[in-house]
């Protein structure tokens, strides 16, 4: 496909606004067009999709999830001539890829990508590229003034292998975000740390973020967002949907994106740099490991709800302990071997008003998994219910 042709970028927002810069600067005869009507300084758009589609040779979706692409392709499908090929980068559920590719057939080119607005500029994307061979040919030039194609097999399979890389950065993301925690929480100076992290496993992630996990940052305002929280979060519960596996960071992302003092807007970076737990969520975790440290039950009346529960397996049976019963079993005075006895706790998830908690306690021959259910209410953050398993 050479410069002659017309390239009708459909989406303007981060990623595909770099896109039909990067092919524009290439002097290929871009035309571009957004949902939100917003123009660019850098690319010749349209108000009118269809006359950008009608002009196409090549029609480029960088749309934010499958029902914008269902919406547009449905909006411009009269104006698409029979031999324009429609390349999608955008990032949708492995369903909807293969019910566009049915749709449109062998024009139909599926191509999620890997790398953010970064990559687009230098022309070092991932491309995962499924697509009729013919078709996949003819747009090879195109996608390769963005970056490096990869074929694969079919566009379920593309969309499910963007959705795989993209839980493999999610989780890098949270795994610096409790490194960030416990260096806080030693009063450990945040340069030093990165700088130490940037020679680890998390050290391509800390280099290309470092201006947003700085505490200060040098420049007055804070750098533009490459890959946001929200889109991320909105990858993670796709995958999550399409694999029908629990998925401890869609929910952590969705919360994070949430925070009115984050935003689903800012850069996943700044996920990593979200506060620890507040203390009020601790307390009543903390009055519980209070319980079982002097063996005084008012512990635990003060960690839990009157309603609660404590349930688990003891004996072989499968017991469910209104709190009164379990208050019974202690009676105000330390176990004889306290001083060799742990409690930590492990993690914490607070999803509004609602969070679960893991405890482990090592308690002499025995360790202890607990899993709780906390719940915000008028005076504070209370423990709704809790289930143990015993390891001896």
């Amino acid at each position: 496909m050479t410069a002659a042709h017309t390239i009708a970028v459909l989406g303007l927002g981060r990623m595909g606004g770099a896109i039909a810069t990067r092919l524009t600067a290439q002097n290929r005869n871009v035309v571009g067009w957004t949902r939100s009507g917003r123009g660019s300084d850098a690319v010749k758009t349209t108000s009118d999709a269809n006359d950008a589609v009608a002009r196409a040779d090549l029609v480029v979706l960088a749309l934010f999830d499958g029902p914008a692409c269902r919406q547009v392709l449905d909006d411009v499908r009269g104006s698409l001539r029979p031999d324009t090929a429609v390349v999608n980068l955008s990032t949708v559920a492995p369903a909807e890829a293969a019910e566009l590719a049915g749709r449109l057939g062998p024009s139909y080119v599926h191509a999620p990508v890997l790398g953010s607005v970064s990559a687009v500029a230098a022309g070092a994307l991932q491309i995962l590229a499924a697509a009729d061979p013919d078709t996949l040919d003819r747009v090879r030039p195109v996608l390769e003034a963005l970056g490096t194609v990869r074929p694969v097999d079919d566009a379920a399979t593309a969309a499910a292998l963007k959705l795989v890389a993209n839980n493999s950065l999610s989780g890098a993301v949270l795994a610096l975000r409790d490194t960030l925690r416990q260096a806080d929480a030693l009063g450990l100076p945040r340069a030093q740390v990165l700088d130490v992290l940037e020679l680890g496993q998390l050290g391509g992630l800390v280099a290309r973020k470092r201006a947003f996990l700085v505490t200060e940052p040098a420049e007055p305002a804070a750098p533009a967002a490459e890959f946001t929280i929200g889109a991320l979060a909105k990858d993670m519960a796709l995958l999550a949907d399409a694999s029908d596996l629990p998925l401890r960071s869609a929910a952590g992302l969705a919360d994070t994106g949430a925070d009115a003092t984050v935003g689903a807007e800012s850069d996943i970076a700044l996920a990593a740099t979200v506060p620890a737990v507040p203390d009020a969520v601790l307390e009543p975790l903390r009055a519980y490991m209070r319980g079982h440290a002097t063996g005084d039950p008012a512990h635990f009346r003060e960690a839990f709800l009157p309603s609660a529960h404590i349930e688990g397996i003891r004996e072989g049976a499968f017991v469910s302990w209104p709190l009164d019963t379990y208050c019974t079993l202690f009676h105000g005075s330390p176990a004889p071997d306290e001083a060799t006895r742990s409690r930590r706790i492990d993690a914490v998830d607070v999803h509004g008003s609602v969070a679960t908690a893991t405890m482990t306690l090592a308690h002499g021959a025995d360790t202890f998994t607990d899993v709780f259910l906390l719940v915000r209410v008028e005076d504070g953050w209370r423990i709704a219910n809790k289930a143990y398993h015993r390891h001896s």
